[in-house]
């Protein structure tokens, strides 16, 4: 028998990121009603979509905690004038890493009952958390 106990976290953790780019964007908008920029790119195998002063969960990078980094692979920037994408999109997004370390434990735990048999196997995957600086587009 195999229990997977790791899925609520997941959950709440989704949820929970949900909220704070939600909160995090509606905070933007608001100081910056004008302009809403915003840009797609791609690291770690994965794309996101970002914004100025947004924090993001990436996969992990190398650097300190308070180094800038930039993303040279830019999908997409779309802002009032409309939406560069492709080839036409020469555009890098300058960031902060703001922490490196590792998301909630997802726990495998198989058990045989009346066996004795208990066998107990985690993972966290490594994460870095940075704030998006710039768009230079």
């Amino acid at each position: 028998m195999i229990i997977y106990l790791g899925d609520r976290m997941r959950r709440a953790l989704k949820f929970v990121r949900f909220l704070h780019n939600a909160l995090g964007r509606a905070a933007r908008l608001e100081e910056q009603e004008d302009t809403v920029m915003y840009a797609v790119i791609l690291t770690g195998g994965k794309q996101y979509k970002v914004a100025v002063g947004e924090e993001v969960f990436i996969e992990k990078l190398e650097g300190e905690a308070g180094q800038t980094i930039t993303f040279d692979n830019v999908l997409a920037v779309a802002d009032d004038a409309g939406i560069k994408a492709g080839k036409d999109c020469k555009a890098t997004v300058s960031a902060e890493i703001v922490k490196q370390g590792r998301s909630g434990k997802i726990v495998v735990f198989k058990y045989k009952p009346k066996k004795g048999y208990r066998r107990k196997a985690g993972h966290r995957q490594p994460y870095t958390r940075v704030r998006i600086t710039a768009i230079n587009a």
